[in-house]
């Protein structure tokens, strides 16, 4: 029999149709897999239960836990993401470092730990996801639970440097250390998990300097996730001619989709896009960038800040450059439906996707998936985003640079067929090669130590 799958993430999808790049790919993974899914309510209660109840049953089991309002404000809005969040994302200037936060925190981690403790069997896989849960292994690992136990950043590891903000550096280091494989997006962030051990004298690395071994063996590996490619081709072409886009004749689409996150650069990317219209001439494409960002994490102060930055930023560009006929920046501030969604990224013509630090990013996978291969639209990726590993045939930007974002923009919308082509069917066998069961299987083949 194999070994049960419990998997533990923050949120936990209540809705028939999961959203969200995580938990979407969380979804596939156990529908397909089978297993327990684990997570917060998602509403904070006055006195949390000490217990785990089931929500659902169905290809899989979801369970879930209550955490109370002063640790929905302390452990969430407060360490997960006004510390933990900005740090990773190379903001250390954001970070808020307050002690209630990371009490908090841990208060969390240790109650689920205690649940867990008790749940877990000795033969169980346990998978454990993102920065709201990093010293959970570590919990475990004193509660006497033995079973394997695996992690997965989808956000990015933070730089030396700026893990020295964080009052629980140190801490850092043991939580790692605790589980049996570490897993993160990139090579990239391999190395910078093991430029954290460089100086602890308990971590021995191989000949080649890939390897961090401490305690009990543990590695950081980097699986860079992936979507459900062909169905979301499929879904794209299917709506290719439902396209809710009042646009001229002729007009070019350019598009971005991001949370509104200060780590997804939207304001560098007005300024950029605002540099390209300032460069183009009268008999130029009239091009319009459609900005899709629903709001997060609205009671986080950088979050406030961001939005009324960008819709100022959206406001002065469209001051300066609209025409009676034209807008060039349509901003939506809401979430759009999938199926909407993926017609709209079949018409775009370009996709910015120029985050200043993201782990992974799926809309650039999810671009160039529904793209008409015979028609395709250029991706323009900053080297900042984690897919920049594996989307090398992108055009490539300095999201810092408005200048060059600028030209990459101009440069995409008059790019030739056959280029587009050459570079999109790289970029799509990419996409459909190492899609989500590709990521599952190599995550889980490495947490079951069989690869």
């Amino acid at each position: 029999m194999s070994p049960r799958l419990i998997v533990v993430s923050n949120r936990i999808p209540t809705e028939a149709e999961p959203s969200g790049g995580l938990v979407v790919a969380l979804h596939d993974c156990l529908t397909t897999q089978g297993g327990v899914w684990i997570g917060t309510s998602g509403t904070p209660v006055k006195d949390p239960a000490p217990e785990l109840r089931e929500i659902a049953q169905g290809a899989y089991t979801r369970m879930v836990f209550d955490i109370s309002e002063a640790e929905h404000e302390g452990y969430y809005l407060g360490y997960a993401n006004s510390v933990l969040w900005p740090l990773f994302h190379r903001r250390a200037d954001l970070v808020q470092v307050q002690p209630d936060y990371a009490d908090r925190y841990m208060a969390v981690n240790t109650r689920l730990a205690d649940m867990l403790a008790e749940f877990a069997k000795p033969d169980d896989l346990l998978w454990i996801h993102d920065y709201h849960f990093l010293p959970l292994a570590a919990l475990l690992r004193d509660r006497g639970v033995t079973a394997r136990i695996g992690f997965f950043l989808h956000i990015p590891f933070p730089v030396v440097s700026d893990i020295l903000a964080l009052p629980q550096a140190n801490d850092l280091k043991d939580w790692v250390a605790a589980y049996d494989v570490f897993g993160v997006q990139t090579q990239g962030d391999v190395a910078r998990v093991m430029a954290h051990y460089r100086d602890d004298p308990d971590a021995i690395f191989d000949t080649q300097g890939r390897m961090v071994t401490l305690d009990n063996g543990v590695a950081p590996r980097h699986f860079p996730i992936g979507i459900d490619a062909h169905d979301f081709a499929a879904l794209a072409k299917a709506r290719a001619d439902i396209v809710p886009l009042a646009m001229s004749p002729g007009q070019k689409l350019v598009l971005g989709v991001d949370r509104l996150d200060y780590s997804k650069g939207l304001v560098h990317r007005f300024e950029g896009f605002a540099t390209f219209l300032d460069a183009r001439s009268d008999d130029s494409p009239k091009a319009t960038l459609l900005q899709i960002a629903p709001p997060s994490r609205e009671d986080v102060d950088a979050y406030k800040d961001i939005r009324t930055e960008l819709e100022q930023a959206a406001g002065m560009i469209n001051g300066a450059h609209a025409e009676l006929d034209w807008t060039p920046i349509r901003y939506i501030r809401r979430s759009i439906d999938r199926d909407t969604l993926a017609s709209v990224y079949r018409r775009a013509d370009v996709a910015m996707v120029t985050p200043l630090a993201d782990g992974m990013n799926l809309v650039a996978k999810e671009f160039v998936a529904a793209q008409d291969p015979e028609d395709p639209g250029v991706l323009i990726l900053s080297h900042f985003a984690g897919a920049a590993e594996q989307l090398t045939d992108a055009v490539m930007v300095n999201p810092y640079d408005a200048a060059e974002v600028g030209e990459a923009v101009a440069t995409a919308l008059t790019m030739p067929l056959d280029e587009r082509k050459a570079r999109h069917a790289k970029l799509r066998d990419n996409v459909m090669t190492e899609d989500i069961a590709w990521w599952t299987d190599s995550y889980l083949a490495a947490l079951r130590g069989t690869d």
